[in-house]
């Protein structure tokens, strides 16, 4: 087992992800995990991961004193890596620019030999994302490779099976990430790769009987259900069990695509056997989002009007589960370590926080990335077909739609987002791309129409390709498909005389625009 150390990076889980990849179980722990806790699980290695905070300042998380002395070898990461050379006597500092996205990495010559690097190519791309760096390396300390700007990027104590990385490798756009993480965890820790998905399954069913076991008779486990990839995953897994003491409700806020509160009750009753319920409120959403245009008071709206409805159906004694990834709760909440808050989760809601308190809420997919929920949903017999769905937000248009969402906005943003799709599969490209949807935009563009001056919306487009969601790349998608999909929307969509293309990456964007 790999053990990491949480100082609050937002990719955390992601290298939790990438280790179980290699067939590793990997877990985190908070920063200040005590050293007889972290003997106690007996970890081959330790990863000390990225965060906020900077080593220098006072409050700045540590470790406990003895860690660096177990003499299993260590990795740290970013926050981490500087931590190491702090707390070791090297100096750490701000630098004049911060480094944020693609860097080379070059290996030093004479470095070829160590294992760490084993299997690198003199020069790759790596993902960088930090703004103090080491400018001074302890005692007994190497440099193995740098970057144009970063002298010490990857460094390792000559005697001590210490290891540090400036960058991130866990994160999709670093290219040799998996190799390195791999060289650390099978070649310098010498894990064993014998973890399987299917093992994650059966911890899974058992956790959650056993939970249903403890409960008062008559306790159900309910869940919100979507459609969408993650909530029908959830509910397979809760099906399997808990049987018919599972019930899903899907409620339909009016904020799905056009079509899809027919096709998820189908789906559910015929596809997959189910008794759902549905629930329709509409017109009750769009009336609570009157006048609302601040990104955060509407996913707080559109999480606390769900919540009210959907709680009519949990009674006294019942469980609530949900669908959560672990990149919604690390965007929401500190998880394990002080990571910031970058946006409200409709799944973190104060009433569904309370809920937490009293030990009623199970998440069986918390800890996994959409890549991780389709192989799991692979395991439990679910088609690939609706398991390539591409994500949708919990908050639905209501976060695609920026400014006030009404009736009239919703209609249009609809038609808008079909032709997006409906171009998207015609071209081959759907389960090619990670996320591909429209956005109305809150300005009007002046535009000339039939000899007209029109005074219209704004469509942007939104295509891009990841992984695992934490971060992101805009698809290069071809012009005669950009060109058909903004000729249809200002043709058939009434009220839009202007279609632009998002070509931000995440970071330092997110995938939606709220």
């Amino acid at each position: 087992m790999i053990l990491i150390l949480d100082f609050g990076s937002q990719y955390s889980q992601l290298i939790a992800r990438k280790i179980r990849g290699f067939g590793v179980y990997s877990q985190i722990v908070p920063f200040n995990t005590s050293l007889d806790e972290i003997r106690a699980l007996a970890p081959l290695g330790i990863v000390l991961s990225g965060g906020p905070a900077s080593v220098g300042e006072k409050g700045a998380p540590r470790v406990e004193s003895g860690l660096l002395e177990l003499g299993v070898p260590i990795l740290g990461i970013c926050y981490g890596m500087q931590l190491l050379v702090h707390l070791l006597g090297g100096d750490v500092a701000p630098q004049a620019h911060s480094e944020y996205g693609r860097a080379t990495l070059s290996v030093a010559k004479g470095a070829e030999d160590d294992p760490i690097v084993a299997k690198l190519p003199d020069a790759t791309t790596v993902w960088m994302s930090h703004n103090d760096a080491a400018v001074r390396l302890p005692r007994d300390w190497r440099t193995l490779a740098s970057t144009g700007s970063c002298p010490q990027a990857l460094v390792r104590h000559r005697k001590l099976p210490l290891i540090g990385f400036q960058f991130h490798p866990e994160v999709h756009h670093t290219a040799q990430g998996q190799r390195l993480l791999q060289n650390f965890v099978v070649g310098v820790c010498g894990a064993k790769r014998d973890w399987k998905m299917t093992d994650y399954i059966e911890q899974a069913v058992d956790d959650i009987r056993t939970r249903l076991d403890a409960a008062p008779r008559g306790a159900r486990i309910v869940s919100a259900v979507s459609g969408g990839v993650d909530s029908t995953v959830m509910a397979v897994l809760l099906h399997r069990a808990a049987g018919d003491r599972f019930m899903p409700v899907f409620v339909d806020n009016g904020l799905l695509r056009a079509d899809e509160p027919d096709a998820v009750v189908a789906n559910f009753r015929d596809g997959l056997g189910m008794n759902i319920k549905k629930i329709d409120a509409a017109k009750h959403f769009v009336r609570k989002l009157k006048g609302v245009t601040e990104p955060e008071e509407k996913r707080r709206i559109i999480g606390r009007e769900f919540v009210n409805i959907f709680f009519r159906d949990l009674r006294k004694n019942d469980f609530l589960a949900q669908g959560t990834l672990y990149p919604d709760v690390i965007e929401s909440v500190n998880v394990k370590g002080p990571s910031a808050t970058i946006k409200t989760h409709h799944n973190r809601v104060p009433e569904i926080l309370q809920l937490m308190k009293e030990d009623r809420v199970i998440e069986p997919l918390r800890e996994l990335f959409k890549d991780e929920v389709r192989e799991l949903g692979l395991k439990l017999g679910i088609s690939r077909d609706l398991l390539w769905r591409q994500p949708f937000p919990g908050p639905g248009l209501g976060v695609r739609i920026l400014g006030e969402v009404t009736a009239a906005r919703l209609e249009i943003l609809k038609k808008a987002d079909k032709i997006v799709l409906d171009e998207i599969k015609a071209a081959g490209l759907y389960q090619k791309i990670w996320q591909s949807f429209a956005v109305l935009l809150p300005v009007k563009a002046v535009g000339v129409m039939g000899d007209l001056r029109t005074y219209a919306d704004v469509i942007a487009l939104r295509a891009v390709n990841s992984v695992d969601g934490m971060t992101a790349d805009f698809v290069h998608l071809p012009w005669d498909l950009l060109g058909r999909v903004s000729s249809r929307i200002i043709n058939e969509v009434a009220g839009v005389n202007r279609v632009v293309y998002d070509i931000s990456s995440k970071p330092p964007g997110t995938i939606e625009w709220e």
